[in-house]
């Protein structure tokens, strides 16, 4: 409990920055909608913030080494603010793109900072309890911030005034604290190769895992709106996918270290071309069957990321795990980067259905290639255990503890 209070101003900024950050991108996509934007402009402000975060990752330990971790927490905060506070200054999507990049930065940059802070606080015998509050934190922000878009007025500056305020109020707990700031850690090579040579499946699987994802929740207003849902509706629509996500990481955790990884993987990737398929459909049947889609949804894409983490780290040494890490968040960061704006693209040209419909296309090639890659080399015996991954910096490799490993019984 003593070791939960000593987290409690980093996992306050974490609710904050949740709500700020994860509220803006369905926010955009309305206000876009009711100015008149095109669908590839709105498109383009998902891909904008996923270049940002990228760019986030990759400086924030730079920053960090050279003023500290407060001072470069400060520092995205006030990126991300400004982001949000000019939003309706100037309407203009390539500005909003710009705009959209430094609030992509503040969230990485900052988690960056918060995941270094925990890092440096865990032990060996504590890391379990704080990661497992860490990523309820994290899930209940995210959650709740899908729901924040039912009391924003689209294009009004008063909502996005109240999201920058709610993102510099995360600069309070963390630059307050009376805990000591810990000593900048070394930042890993990005070496994206290495997460190619170490399993293809795996990067091939993050990269779809960014298609479903950043797909879903930077377009997903737009589905929303195409088939009649409103505001309200699309919050409930965007939360219960999260919602599913979340459901799913115990029982997928229990059959990926149970079962083959790659069967695993190749099985999501099905139930979420039927689930897919499902939602498609599902607008025949009225909002609870278009909820309930999305809960499907969520349940059957979300885990795919952790899965692929957890089957790549199968073939990594200890001293190889941050930099695997961090080679995966790039392969998400790339697709992540490109599928808000083919997405919505498809649905301008082809109706709302196409976004399904690109991302069933996607899991139907990751099917494949699994199939192919079960054939090239036999999974290994000794496996390191399934833990929740979430995509949040290049750091997060130091904190899951994957060096733990499954026996040959297990």
């Amino acid at each position: 409990m003593r070791l939960l209070i000593s987290f409690a101003a980093l996992f306050l900024s974490v609710i904050l920055l949740q709500l700020s950050s994860g509220g803006v991108g369905p926010l955009d996509a309305l206000s876009g909608l009711a100015l008149g934007f095109d669908k590839q402009d709105i498109g383009l402000l998902g891909s904008a913030h996923f270049l940002g975060f990228f760019i986030g990752c990759w400086w924030a330990p730079r920053l960090m080494g050279s003023v500290g971790h407060s001072r470069a927490f400060a520092a995205f905060t006030a990126a991300g603010a400004i982001g949000l506070m000019s939003h309706m200054l100037v309407v203009d999507p390539l500005a909003w793109a710009v705009m959209r990049v430094a609030s992509g930065m503040c969230v990485a940059g900052c988690y960056t900072v918060i995941e270094a802070w925990l890092q440096a606080k865990v032990t060996n015998e504590t890391r379990g309890r704080a990661m497992g509050v860490y990523r309820v934190v994290d899930m209940t922000g995210s959650l709740a911030a899908q729901m924040i878009i039912s009391v924003l007025e689209p294009a009004s500056y008063v909502s996005y005034n109240l999201l920058a305020i709610v993102c510099c109020a995360a600069l309070l707990p963390l630059t307050l604290t009376t805990v000591k700031q810990p000593e900048t850690p070394t930042s890993p090579r990005l070496r994206p190769s290495l997460a190619h040579r170490k399993s293809p499946l795996a990067a091939a699987a993050v990269i779809v895992a960014a298609l479903s994802s950043a797909s879903f929740r930077m377009v997903g207003p737009i589905y929303g709106q195409e088939v009649g849902l409103t505001t309200e509706q699309i919050a409930y629509f965007l939360s219960a996918f999260v919602l599913g996500g979340a459901l799913a990481q115990y029982p997928m955790g229990w059959l990926a270290d149970k079962f083959d990884r790659r069967w695993v993987l190749i099985w999501l990737s099905v139930a979420a071309i039927v689930s897919s398929t499902i939602t498609v459909y599902s607008v025949s049947y009225g909002i609870a069957g278009i909820l309930i889609a999305a809960g499907l949804f969520g349940l059957t894409t979300f885990p795919i990321y952790s899965v692929a983490a957890a089957h790549a780290h199968d073939f990594a040494t200890d001293d190889e795990r941050v930099e695997l890490s961090a080679a995966l968040m790039f392969y998400f960061a790339l697709g992540a980067i490109a599928a808000p704006y083919i997405a919505s693209l498809l649905i301008d040209l082809y109706g709302p259905r196409a976004l399904f419909l690109l991302m069933a296309a996607g899991h139907a090639i990751l099917v494949l290639f699994g199939v192919t890659r079960m054939r090239a080399r036999p999974t290994p015996t000794d496996r390191t255990r399934y833990t929740y991954a979430p995509r949040t910096s290049f750091l997060i490799g130091r904190l899951t503890g994957k060096s733990r490993t499954l026996g040959k019984d297990e």
